[in-house]
């Protein structure tokens, strides 16, 4: 249950970067980051590397991805603006080690590095601009992450690395996270009114969700599956999902998404874990929440520009 993927996950668009930048006059720029550009050859070199898509898209769907795009180079070009201030830099020996490790473990399976940057259509140069990203942000987190906060955060989130998980239905009206108070207040008003009507057995919680749900998961009475704690659902939700016992409903809820009812319907104990046992998957989702933390302050602070048509 490792989560250092989180990490890569995130940073995947940082590994085109180095060769964009080096060619900063050679397109024009898609973004504007704090004064420094993403110019468009950075934004076409991450949609080369997605796999081929079997049905064209429409002119919002390629709209859509490209703002996908940008928006996750902007937060990569902020967090290396971050990090030159606030971490040393990587010494290249040491980057040297990890792509030598990267070499036996790929030799290992049969694969050369050359084989391994075709897959992921890279050079050499990108790769160690990646691993170095990462290896300069690890060092500046190492600062921030004592073993005071590891124990603290696995107290909080043992259900998370117990591994349990629960299932649950919800009735959700959507409301933008930009959208008015008097719109969002409104729609709480009116999920409130419609709890009062379940828990008077005026209606039962599916039939509201297939009625009122503004969900996909509406005509399944607002069935979700089950989920763990962390990274599957917003926070606000697992965090009221996880609250709450077999067969009871929530209040309220509000997330970026909009504002929702939780029945909990089945929640599978797991197994319990140690500290010691858990400390590495800890570690990292300590490294990703302080990472989303940074990225969210970096982001009201900044003066981005977006240049897309």
């Amino acid at each position: 249950m490792r989560q250092g993927s989180l990490w890569l996950a995130a940073a995947v668009l940082v590994a085109t970067a180095p060769a964009g930048l080096a060619q900063k006059g050679a397109s024009p720029p898609v973004a504007i980051v704090n004064g420094e550009p993403i110019p468009r050859s950075e934004m076409d070199a991450v949609l080369k590397q997605r796999p081929p898509i079997v049905t064209p898209l429409t002119a919002a769907q390629q709209k859509a991805l490209q703002q996908e795009i940008v928006a996750g180079l902007v937060d990569e070009v902020l967090v290396r603006q971050f990090l030159r201030k606030n971490a040393p830099p990587v010494d290249p020996a040491e980057v040297a080690k990890q792509v030598a490790a990267l070499e036996r473990g790929l030799s290992g399976q049969g694969r050369s590095l050359a084989d391994y940057l075709t897959e992921t259509k890279q050079t050499e140069a990108q790769l160690k601009a990646s691993i170095g990203l990462m290896m300069q942000w690890n060092a500046y987190a190492a600062k921030k992450i004592t073993e005071a906060e590891l124990a603290k955060y696995f107290a909080e989130n043992k259900d998370f690395f117990d591994r349990v998980t629960v299932r649950a239905s919800h009735i959700v009206l959507r409301v933008p996270a930009e959208a008015p108070a008097a719109e969002r207040d409104e729609a709480r008003k009116k999920l409130a009114a419609l709890k009062a009507e379940i828990e008077a057995k005026k209606i039962t919680f599916a039939d509201a969700a297939a009625k009122y749900s503004q969900c996909p998961s509406a005509p399944k009475g607002g069935d979700l599956g089950f989920f763990a704690r962390k990274w599957m659902v917003e926070e606000p939700f697992a965090k009221a999902a996880f609250a709450l016992k077999v067969g009871e409903t929530s209040d309220v809820v509000v997330t970026d998404y909009g504002v929702h009812l939780i029945l909990v319907t089945e929640r599978k104990p797991g197994t319990p874990a140690t500290l010691e046992m858990a400390k590495d998957d800890v570690r990292d989702c300590l490294l990703e929440e302080l990472r989303q933390a940074v990225l969210t302050d970096l982001r009201r602070t900044a003066k981005v520009e977006i240049k897309l048509p």
